[in-house]
C-alpha cells in the first residue's frame, strides 16, 4: 500500500513538473518588457540560441551578436528624445563604450520575464493535480469507463493534432513580403568596407542592411569612429588611474568617492571607479545632476553609474537638472540609499544627512509644505541638521549654499556639493562657539561645460573628490582627483580637515574662492576656457590624446 501511494505520489510530481516547465517555457518565449534602453523606449522579448538582435528602426541597420549563452534576446528600439540622427549616433557609440549598464537592464528584464514564467508554470502545473485529486478515485474511474467505452480518447487525441497542425501551419494567414528578408547579414567590417579600420575589442558584430546603404554606412561609421576615441581616452584614462599616487587610508580609516554633475557622461564612471579603488574607497557619495533633464531616456546614466560603483556603499540625492521624481525613484530601486532630510549612519558609521536640490521637482517643496523660496528651504534644512540628537559629520547636497546657515552655526563637520562645475574650497567656517566646520565643491565628474557631457572626451576638466574620516566617522582629509581635458591627471595633495579639539592647527586648510559666483548655474552661461582653480603641486600623469 505505502509503495503504491510513493507511486502515485511520484506520478503527480512528474505530471506537475512536465506541465509547469512546458507552461514556463512557453510563458517565457512570448513575454516581453518594455523598458529604457539606448535612451529609446524599448521592447525586450528572450529567444533561444543565445543571439542578440537589435532592431534599430527605418534609417539604421539592424544589429546581431552571438553570445555563449542559450538564451537570446530581441531588443526593438522605440522612440527616443534625440533630436538629429547625428546626435542618436553620438549616443549609440558612447553607450557602447560603456555598456555594462545598458546590459545590466536588458538582463535585469530578462530575469524579471523568467521568474515570472516559472512562477506562472508553477502555478499551471497544480491545476492537473487538483484536479485529479479532487475528482477521486471512484469518479475518475467511473470517467475512464465511459472514455474508453465511447472511444473518446481516441478522437480527443486525433483532434487534438489536426488542431495543433493547423495552428502552427496557419494558412489563412498570408504574410506580405518583407524587406527585412530581402536583406542580408554581413559582418560590420564588410559593410563599411576596407576604408574604415574597426578597434580590435569590437565585439563580431553583424549588420543586416542591403548593398546600397550608403547613408546607414556613413552613421555607422560614424558611431565606430565616436565608439574609438572614447574608449581610447577613457580606457587609458581608466588604466593610468590604478597607478596614480594617492594616499592611503591608514587602520580604521574609511575613504568614500565624490562625485556630482555626471550629466550623462557614462564615460567617466569606469575612472571614477578605477581612482576609488585606488584609494581604496569604499563609499560612493553622489552629489546629483546625474542627467540634463530628468528624463526617461537618460535611464542609460543611471543605469551605468550604478553598475560602476556596484559593491560600494551608496548615498545620492538629486541636483537641479535631475527634474521630478525620475532619477531619485530609479536610483533609489538600483541600490542607493537616497538621502530625504533625515539623519542616518554614513562613511565610517558617522551622521550623514541629505536633501535633493529643491529646484529639481520646483521650488517650494520641503517636507509638506509647498511655497518657499530656495533660501527658504535652505534655512529650513539648516534648522534640521541642527536638530539632531548629535553633532552632523557629513552634509551631502547639490549645492553647498543649501546648508551654509548650518555650518555658520556650528552644526556640521563637512558640507560637500557640486552645482557650479568647478572646485571651491574647502572653507573654513567657524561658528558661534568657536566650533569649526568646512563647506567643500567640488568639480563636475562629467567634465560637463553645460547640462550634458556625452561625447569622446570630457569638455572640461572632469573631477573626483576622495574625502578621508576616521573611525569615529568624522571627516578628517581630502585629496581632489583631476583628469583634464588634454588627458592629464593632476592629483593634489591630501588636504586635512582639523578641529579645535584637535592638537593641530584648528583652523583647517581655507581656499581662496574662484572667480565664479558660486551661486551660479554654469548651465545658463556659456562656459570659456577650463576653470580657473587650479592646485599647484601634486602628481600629474599625461595620457596620449
Amino acid at each position: 500500500m505505502a509503495r503504491k501511494r510513493l507511486l502515485r505520489g511520484l506520478g503527480l510530481a512528474a505530471v506537475w513538473l512536465v506541465v509547469a516547465v512546458a507552461t514556463a517555457v512557453t510563458v517565457f518565449l512570448n513575454s516581453e518588457r518594455e523598458v529604457v534602453v539606448a535612451s529609446h523606449d524599448t521592447v525586450v522579448r528572450p529567444t533561444v540560441g543565445g543571439e542578440v538582435l537589435v532592431r534599430t528602426g527605418p534609417v539604421l541597420p539592424d544589429l546581431r551578436l552571438d553570445t555563449d549563452q542559450r538564451i537570446g534576446v530581441d531588443v526593438t528600439l522605440g522612440k527616443t528624445t534625440a533630436e538629429t540622427m547625428g546626435q542618436l549616433v553620438e549616443r549609440y557609440a558612447v553607450i557602447a563604450g560603456q555598456p555594462d549598464g545598458s546590459v545590466a537592464k536588458v538582463e535585469s528584464a530578462v530575469t524579471d520575464m523568467a521568474l515570472d514564467a516559472a512562477g506562472r508554470g508553477a502555478v499551471a502545473g497544480l491545476v492537473p493535480v487538483g484536479i485529479w485529486l479532487l475528482v477521486g478515485h471512484r469518479r475518475r474511474q467511473e470517467l475512464w469507463d465511459v472514455v474508453r467505452r465511447r472511444r473518446l480518447l481516441e478522437i480527443g487525441l486525433v483532434l487534438g493534432v489536426v488542431a495543433a497542425g493547423l495552428l502552427v501551419w496557419a494558412p489563412w494567414r498570408q504574410a506580405e513580403p518583407s524587406v527585412r528578408a530581402e536583406q542580408e547579414w554581413l559582418t560590420l567590417a564588410e559593410f563599411l568596407g576596407p576604408d574604415v579600420p574597426l578597434p580590435a575589442d569590437l565585439p563580431p558584430v553583424e549588420v543586416r542592411s542591403s548593398a546600397g546603404a550608403i547613408d546607414s554606412r556613413r552613421l555607422v561609421a560614424s558611431a565606430v569612429s565616436t565608439y574609438r576615441k572614447a574608449n581610447r581616452f577613457y580606457d587609458r584614462a581608466a588604466e593610468e588611474a590604478a597607478d596614480l599616487e594617492l594616499r592611503e587610508p591608514e587602520e580604521g580609516e574609511t575613504v568614500a568617492v565624490l562625485v556630482s554633475d555626471r550629466h550623462d557622461n557614462i564615460g567617466m564612471d569606469p575612472v571614477a571607479r578605477a581612482i576609488a579603488d585606488r584609494a581604496g574607497a569604499t563609499v560612493v557619495l553622489n552629489a546629483g545632476d546625474d542627467t540634463s533633464t530628468g528624463q526617461r531616456w537618460e535611464a542609460f546614466s543611471l543605469d551605468s553609474v550604478s553598475a560602476a560603483f556596484e559593491g560600494l556603499q551608496r548615498f545620492a540625492v538629486a541636483g537641479n537638472h535631475d527634474h521630478g521624481d525620475f532619477v531619485r525613484d530609479y536610483l533609489g530601486d538600483r541600490g542607493w540609499t537616497m538621502l530625504d532630510g533625515t539623519v542616518v549612519e554614513g562613511p565610517g558609521g558617522g551622521t550623514l544627512i541629505g536633501l535633493d536640490d529643491p529646484r529639481s521637482s520646483g521650488l517650494g517643496d520641503w517636507r509638506d509644505e509647498t511655497g518657499l523660496s530656495f533660501s527658504e528651504v535652505a534655512e529650513r534644512f539648516s534648522e534640521e541638521i541642527c536638530a539632531a540628537d548629535e553633532r552632523v559629520n557629513t552634509v551631502l547636497v547639490h549645492d553647498t549654499n543649501q546648508a551654509r546657515s548650518a555650518l555658520e552655526q556650528g552644526c556640521a563637520d563637512l558640507v560637500i556639493g557640486g552645482h557650479v562645475h568647478v572646485k571651491i574650497g574647502p572653507e573654513a567656517v567657524t561658528g558661534p562657539d568657536g566650533e569649526t566646520g568646512y563647506a567643500f565643491t567640488t568639480g563636475t565628474t562629467g567634465g560637463a561645460a553645460y547640462a550634458i557631457a556625452i561625447g569622446s572626451k570630457p569638455r572640461r576638466d572632469a573631477m573626483v573628490t576622495l574625502i578621508t574620516y576616521d573611525a569615529e566617522g568624522r571627516p578628517i582629509g581630502l585629496q581632489p582627483v583631476t583628469l583634464q581635458t588634454n588627458g592629464t591627471f593632476l592629483v593634489e595633495p591630501w588636504q586635512p580637515l582639523t578641529y579645535p579639539t584637535d592638537e593641530t592647527d584648528d583652523t583647517g586648510p581655507t581656499d581662496e574662492p574662484d572667480e565664479l559666483d558660486p551661486t551660479e548655474d554654469p548651465d545658463q552661461a556659456e562656459a570659456e576656457g577650463e576653470p580657473a582653480d587650479e592646485a599647484g603641486g601634486g602628481m600629474v600623469l599625461e595620457l596620449t590624446p
